[in-house]
């Protein structure tokens, strides 16, 4: 892994943290608080402290662009998985397997990840995600199809999902 690299966009569910490495994004989220306290906390799980870069990531912030104008469907990104093991990675893989605009339950992530009975676990792994967005964790919804939590934010979560519909509907 080289010297991460980051910087900051600013997005409508407000500054989104990209940071990555040559070996694709490591990080990516909407984040509230100081940057400086986000970025000690990801210097401590990279064991390095990232360094600002306004092409860290690549073209992602164009396409964070398209996504946020309901133009992009899909992100065309290398992601970095390799901070993201067993059956977090599992669970993430089939997170993103979930069509835009449409949601699926712990539950069903769970069965798509290979262990039914870990729905609990999928929840675990959706908000400890260091991807946020580009991993779709705001389409995982409880079984009684109510949203659930996006770090404590599900207002965001709200934001996100109607975003997606409308883009359908028009």
């Amino acid at each position: 892994m080289t010297d991460p690299r980051f910087r900051v966009h600013p997005s409508p569910i407000g500054d989104i943290l990209i940071v990555a490495t040559s070996s694709g994004i490591v990080q990516l989220h909407p984040f509230e608080g100081p940057l400086g306290a986000e970025l000690e906390r990801i210097a401590l799980e990279l064991r390095r402290a990232p360094e600002p870069d306004d092409t860290a990531g690549g073209d992602i912030d164009r396409q964070l662009e398209e996504y946020f104008a309901g133009e992009r469907r899909e992100f065309d990104v290398t992601v970095d998985w390799s901070g993201v093991r067993g059956f977090t990675r599992a669970a993430l893989e089939a997170v993103r397997e979930i069509p835009y605009a449409e949601t699926a339950s712990y539950g069903e992530v769970a069965v798509a990840a290979g262990s039914p009975r870990a729905a609990r676990a999928v929840g675990t792994a959706c908000a400890t995600t260091p991807f946020s967005i580009i991993v779709p964790v705001h389409r995982v919804v409880r079984s009684d199809g109510s949203l659930g939590e996006y770090g404590g934010r599900s207002d965001v979560k709200r934001f996100l999902l109607e975003l997606e519909r409308d883009a359908i509907e028009h």
